[in-house]
């Protein structure tokens, strides 16, 4: 039995030991964890791995006594120190500090060092007195998301735990209901759960209430019958029969008219449709994903969305985060949109000035907004590098709602086109004097809500404009 304890610590693994008759002969640890389809190890309260099956060591890429002792984070993260210290959710904590299973998705370097998503499962190994002593941790090594374009971009612990969550409902047959502000890419959320489907294979169909009127959204789910309406000279087959097998992802559910949920929900609940004009019930195999933007427990309140189609459609809810949560994955969301530009790698990678210059907007039109401005700083830089006067963002709502009427307004009329050297050389000898809000109001009017342009303007860092930004919006 000396070897299910660990080649290192003779003790380590006593509690693993199974139950058998006496002078049985009893399977070694290695045996047992042997037997699992993907990467299996068992780690101490201390980090230390005590036990790894051979598909832990063949997918890191090392050998038992290479493995044994070693800290799992010096493994999986090629870090000195645990994930948690990188923004990463570490399951230790819950299945340590709480007893409970615990199931997070990480980014893990496999044995040609490249970077992977695994979908981690971990459980608490308890003692005799149900303390946990190890946590058994399953590693699945996803598979790349699409080999020609990466649905989801980024690495920020919001997406990773939005991510880890899509991961577990993805492989169901549940309803989903994507929550977001608009501009966040709930669509791209949407294909990430058909992609990682039994239903991959099967068509992926859109449609959007948002810009369908009421007769058009009916026609467009259910389909129609010839002749039942003027206009109808054949029989139309609906986007719920077109996806069948596969996904129907139904965005701005909000906008449903009340007289189509009752059909919905009906379609929903019975795996059927009847079309419009039609006298029979056609069965349909569709996985719906919903998306809004709007507060439906809201509406619901309101009487402007049926109840029970809520709770059937938000049988496993998802936030998907606004850019202002996920501000560590802009850089890579705008290389990854320069890299869809004809030409656009030759700006690869982005200066320090421009990330900067991205990095402190507060993106209202979120992703969306963050590609535009890629494109049109790659348009502006016509076919040179970009640099921080190409990155030209949108004016905040917020300052908007700060700035003073124009008329009226002494500061207003201070145009910062006028200051001269003297007034320009007093902002830069203020000696820790606060530049006069009026004078930064007036400076980003004239800059059109362009931070860095109007930071140069005053001659102060883009970092303490942004700061100013903050305050003024906190005093209104």
């Amino acid at each position: 039995m000396a070897e299910c304890q660990g080649r290192q610590n003779p003790s380590a693994l006593e509690e693993l030991r199974v139950p058998m008759k006496k002078k049985s002969i009893m399977p070694s640890c290695e045996q047992l964890i042997d037997m699992l389809p993907d990467p299996f190890v068992v780690i101490d309260r201390n980090y230390q791995i005590v036990a790894a099956n051979e598909k832990y060591r063949r997918h890191y890429g090392m050998e038992a006594d290479e493995l044994i002792g070693r800290r799992c984070h010096e493994i999986s993260h090629h870090s000195s120190v645990p994930c948690s210290e990188h923004g990463e959710h570490c399951p230790m904590d819950t299945v340590f500090e709480h007893g409970q299973a615990s199931q997070v998705m990480h980014i893990h370097y496999d044995s040609e060092g490249r970077e992977e998503w695994v979908q981690l499962s971990a459980n608490p190994i308890l003692d005799d007195k149900g303390v946990p002593m190890y946590m058994g941790e399953y590693i699945q090594p996803l598979r790349p998301a699409c080999e020609d374009n990466r649905l989801l971009v980024g690495r920020s612990p919001p997406l990773m735990r939005m991510l880890s969550l899509l991961q577990r409902v993805a492989p169901t047959q549940t309803t989903v209901l994507l929550q977001g502000e608009s501009g966040v890419g709930k669509e791209q959320v949407a294909k990430y759960l058909h992609r990682y489907s039994d239903r991959m294979n099967g068509p992926f169909v859109v449609v959007d209430c948002g810009v369908l009127g009421e007769s058009l959204i009916e026609s467009e789910l259910f389909g129609h019958a010839k002749g039942s309406f003027t206009g109808a000279t054949h029989n139309k087959k609906g986007l719920f029969e077109a996806a069948h097998g596969g996904t129907l992802f139904i965005d701005e559910i909000g906008e449903l008219p009340l007289a189509l949920q009752t059909k919905l929900l009906r379609a929903l609940e019975t795996s059927t449709i009847r079309p419009i004009g039609g006298t029979e019930y056609i069965q349909t195999n569709v996985r719906v994903i919903a998306a809004t933007n709007r507060c439906l427990q809201d509406m619901v309140r309101e009487g402007s969305f049926r109840q029970d189609l809520y709770y059937r459609l938000s049988a496993f809810p998802i936030h998907t985060p606004p850019l202002r949560e996920r501000k560590g994955d802009i850089t890579a969301l705008a290389e990854y949109f320069l890299t869809q530009l004809p030409d656009g790698d030759r700006n690869l990678p982005l200066t320090p000035e421009v990330i900067e210059a991205l990095l402190v907007h507060e993106y209202p039109g979120n992703v969306r907004e963050l590609k535009n401005i890629v494109e049109r700083a790659a348009i502006l830089a016509a076919g040179g590098a970009i640099g921080i006067e190409h990155v030209i963002c949108e004016s905040d709502p917020m300052l908007e709602q700060v700035v003073p009427p124009e008329t009226g307004s002494q500061a207003m009329a201070t145009d910062v086109r006028e200051l001269d050297d003297a007034q320009r050389e007093q902002l830069l000898n203020r000696r820790g004097g606060r530049i006069p809000d009026a004078t930064i109001l007036a400076a980003l009017k004239q800059a059109r809500g362009h931070r860095q342009q109007a930071a140069n303007m005053l001659d102060i860092s883009e970092r303490t404009l942004y700061r100013h930004i903050q305050r003024l919006r906190a005093v209104d």
